[in-house]
């Protein structure tokens, strides 16, 4: 009987984001697993001759382990729907559509879904004033990972001046939302179904940033998180109502905020959905799939078995 070569699996990783570190993590952890899963795997460390480099691979399949410009905003896509190589996550128009904050959270707020308030400015407004009264947050309208988030509390008495330094490397725009107080939520969806949620807390200060979410012991994960069931089950139904409603396909993340603050709002609120969401060994997605009963080996499979074109 004749064998069926295994699938040759290319893994996307690195680039030259602000994300390029925590993509190659990433993209070493899918590699290895995929490997330990029989297929033929090449990581790629991806430059601009990315192409030139994919066609000489030829690859059955790519697994996008980017992070950030170029990886999550629907460029990379562009290309392997140019180049007709499958691939994993979400397509050109969901990872654009997803990358922008602002618009993902007019299309999310047309579909239910509830998201901070907030306005777009020129940074160097929100560097000379304060453009909603404080607390809020100011972060670059088309970055993840909170890259470049800065949050002004109420006791600061000048604005954001971070955001006008002449080396900001994020923009000439910015998005300034009101801050939500409470607790910090994240819930995946797989395909069509919501994962578990996990309540993140900071293993120090208050505010889940970029060193909390990637450095190690930078947060602790509590999953199942310790809300109300209706809470709970209400989160899982924003996440996968964003997810849909971006035209998210394979696997993405969903971040939100609980206001369970004493005289609070007890509202969930979505701040953003991740198309690329990170696969470290302290991400979230792999912790929330293992809750699930799937292997960091059988997550990865199924990634690269959902992986198509015209995504």
């Amino acid at each position: 009987m004749p064998t069926t070569a295994p699938k040759h699996v290319a893994v996307l990783m690195g680039g030259w984001s602000a994300e390029r570190e925590v993509s190659l993590n990433s993209g070493r952890a899918c590699a290895k697993a995929l490997q330990e899963q029989g297929y033929q795997v090449t990581p790629i460390d991806v430059q601009p001759d990315v192409a030139r480099v994919l066609q000489a691979v030829r690859p059955t399949v790519c697994f996008n382990a980017l992070h950030g410009r170029y990886g999550e905003d629907g460029t990379i896509q562009g290309l392997l729907e140019l180049l007709q190589i499958p691939y994993t996550h979400s397509g050109v128009l969901a990872s654009a559509l997803a990358m922008h904050k602002e618009r993902a959270k007019q299309v999310m707020r047309a579909a239910g879904v509830s998201v901070p308030d907030g306005v777009v400015v020129k940074r160097g407004e929100a560097a000379t004033r304060h453009v909603l009264p404080p607390p809020y947050v100011v972060k670059p309208v088309n970055e993840g990972s909170s890259v470049g988030v800065i949050i002004v509390r109420e006791d600061r008495t000048h604005p954001a001046q971070e955001v006008g330094r002449e080396d900001w490397p994020f923009g000439d725009e910015v998005l300034v939302e009101k801050f939500i107080p409470g607790r910090e939520l994240t819930c995946a969806v797989m395909g069509d179904r919501a994962l578990g949620v996990i309540d993140i807390r900071p293993a120090t200060g208050i505010f889940y940033d970029y060193d909390a979410k990637y450095a190690e012991g930078g947060s602790i994960h509590v999953l199942p998180a310790e809300i109300k069931p209706n809470i709970y089950q209400r989160v899982q139904e924003l996440a996968l109502t964003a997810h849909q409603a971006l035209g998210c396909r394979g696997v993405s993340r969903t971040d939100l905020r609980y206001d369970d603050t004493p005289g609070g709002t007890d509202e969930v609120v979505v701040l953003e959905v991740n198309t690329q969401p990170g696969m470290t060994a302290t991400s979230l997605v792999p912790e929330m799939a293992a809750y699930a009963g799937l292997t960091f080996g059988e997550l990865v499979k199924w990634m690269v078995e959902d992986a198509s074109l015209n995504r």
